[in-house]
């Protein structure tokens, strides 16, 4: 080839790239939120976990080199989700750690703000997924509240018979996973293996095994399936006996004991500093349950304890969950030998659509119904917060209204966002080894803390 072709080529060649060069950089905050050398004295506190106790260990002689920062993660099965730890060792003695969030960046309250009051529960159920009913309540109940209506007996009973199936669905997940996590493979195969049965009912009654948009403002879509009563009999009669096996495969099991007494302490002082709810509170020595505080759904109607424990460890983490599976099924056999009859929801047509037969039969019961599917229901301005006592701890929901169909803002005050807090205090001065059982033994959901 010629001169002139070598030059076409490159003038060619020019005019492709004109325009692509490379942007001037401009840094980021990415690493931020890492541990840095040097931090202020509150964050050097809440990473020593040394913000209410002082039990710190660490002699600030050792020499830089003895030292390392590791990572944990950005994923481990024991989360439920995407978590990453920034861990300071000291040989095999963890003097530092700070949880790193926001790896699942779902924006779910946000998202709330583009759907009406009616669409809600079907975002919110999917938060914390391993208990979707106590996302669908406490949404429900803030709705209920501004609009200043109260569901009818039978609705509110369902509301509790779901909501306690789900507490002990999604403790088992608790305990198999903390049982895999800490080696006891059996526990895993158990729990998932009782939680089907859970499951299977609730799919027979809502159509699905998780994430189910059941309970809605008003109360709750469909009423409980033909034959329920024997369902949930055998479920109780299955999970009972399954229960005390439990107790007999780990309660006096010495590697078990080994792996979890002691482990991950947290005292009452750092566990209400740290606003610390559910099982994780009460194995402090807490005795707090937002069931016997502020009831809801006429749970107070039911007779349960609330169990608690002294030590504030992995052990007795564990324990609680055990016990409060107890209390719950007490309360699903409370419910179940007074369900009341009537209605499952409000009769009130703005709220809630028309029965499904009507809608063949009545041109108006047509148009309520697709006006209610696509436009919803209008609900007067305020703000409240409402809370339930979901199986990791004190689930809020503060909804605003401005008076449109659509709320204004939503928040959700996630137990798991709260409790994640522990995690430096629970692991200062703790083996390595210990990490993974600690982070298990507070239950946390991820989706419920990357809102």
């Amino acid at each position: 080839m010629g001169d002139g072709t070598k030059k076409e080529q490159t003038e060619i060649l020019d005019l492709w790239v004109a325009g692509s060069e490379e942007p001037e950089f401009q840094p980021t905050d990415e690493g931020a939120q890492e541990i840095a050398s040097e931090e202020t004295r509150g964050r050097l506190d809440t990473q020593f976990g040394r913000v209410v106790d002082d039990d710190y260990l660490f002699d600030d002689d050792v020499a830089e080199d003895e030292r390392m920062i590791v990572n944990m993660g950005p994923q481990h099965p024991s989360t439920h989700g995407v978590l990453r730890l920034q861990i300071e060792l000291e040989g095999e003695i963890i003097r530092r750690s700070k949880p790193i969030i926001g790896y699942l960046h779902t924006g779910m309250e946000k998202t709330a703000e583009q759907l009406t009051f009616g669409q809600g529960p079907t975002n919110v159920t999917r938060m914390d997924y391993l208990a979707p009913f106590h996302g669908e309540l406490a949404y429900s109940l803030a709705v209920e509240t501004l609009l200043d209506i109260d569901v009818p007996p039978r609705a509110a009973a369902i509301r509790v018979l779901m909501t306690e199936l789900n507490r002990v669905s999604s403790h088992l997940v608790a305990l198999a996973t903390n049982g895999m996590d800490i080696g006891a493979l059996s526990m895993m195969i158990y729990g998932f293996r009782e939680r089907e049965s859970i499951l299977a009912f609730f799919e027979k009654t809502t159509g699905l095994r998780m994430n189910h948009n059941y309970i809605r403002p008003g109360g709750v879509v469909v009423d409980l399936p033909p034959g329920w009563k024997d369902d949930v009999a055998a479920i109780l009669v299955d999970l009972r006996q399954r229960f005390v096996k439990y107790d007999d495969m780990l309660k006096e099991n010495p590697i078990w004991l080994s792996r979890t007494k002691g482990v991950g302490i947290i005292s009452p002082e750092e566990a209400i500093a740290f606003s610390i709810t559910g099982p994780a509170l009460r194995a402090a020595g807490v005795d707090w349950d937002i069931r016997k505080a502020f009831p809801y759904s006429g749970i107070e109607n039911y007779e349960f304890d609330v169990p608690t424990r002294e030590n504030g460890d992995v052990y007795d983490r564990y324990r609680v969950r055990i016990d409060e599976m107890w209390e719950s099924l007490k309360i699903v056999e409370q419910v179940m030998d007074v369900m009341p009859k009537g209605d499952f929801r409000v009769g009130d047509r703005k709220i809630t659509p028309p029965p499904r037969a009507r809608i063949d039969e009545s041109m108006e019961a047509l148009i309520h119904h697709f006006k209610l599917f696509t436009e919803g229901f209008k609900v007067p301005p305020g703000e409240t917060y409402v809370a339930v006592e979901s199986p990791r701890g004190e689930l809020g929901c503060y909804l605003v209204s401005d008076g449109e169909a659509n709320p204004y803002r939503m928040h959700t005050r996630a137990p798991s966002f709260y409790n994640l807090q522990s995690l430096p205090i629970a692991m200062a001065d703790s083996l390595m080894a210990d990490t993974v059982a600690t982070i298990a033994s507070m239950d946390p959901v991820m989706g419920d803390v990357d809102r």
